[in-house]
């Protein structure tokens, strides 16, 4: 099993940048695709960014192409989540997820999952 700690989550005003943090520990070698997914109150889960832990291969959510960028550093285990020119409607609990195989973008296809770190743009 892997564990996942999701870090960096705050209150922005609008146009600001947050940088989440997503260190992984445990059976980390199991897993070589990292998510993060995003959830807001009284909807469902949705994918935000994903990337492949070996070749750097990136895929993101259309609302936030050009805004977000998500990387990894293989020495600390840590995948980031960089946001900028945040909007409101980025408001949400973002979860970091892992899994093994093809980068996904369905929730239910990632085995492990960090306990979420709030963010919230104000306008």
């Amino acid at each position: 099993q892997v564990q996942l700690v999701e870090s960096g989550g705050g209150l922005v005003q609008a146009g600001g940048s947050l940088r989440l943090s997503c260190a992984a520990s445990g059976r980390t070698f199991s897993t070589n695709v990292m998510g993060w997914f995003r959830q807001a109150p009284g909807k469902e889960r949705e994918f935000v960014a994903v990337i492949n832990w070996g070749s750097g291969s990136t895929y993101y959510a259309d609302s936030v192409k050009g805004r977000f960028t998500i990387s990894r550093d293989d020495a600390k285990n840590t995948v980031y989540l960089q946001m900028n020119s945040l909007k409101p409607e980025d408001t949400a609990v973002y979860y970091c997820a892992a899994r093994s195989g093809l980068i996904a973008t369905m929730p239910e296809y990632f085995g492990s999952w960090g306990q979420g770190t709030q963010v919230t743009v104000s306008s």
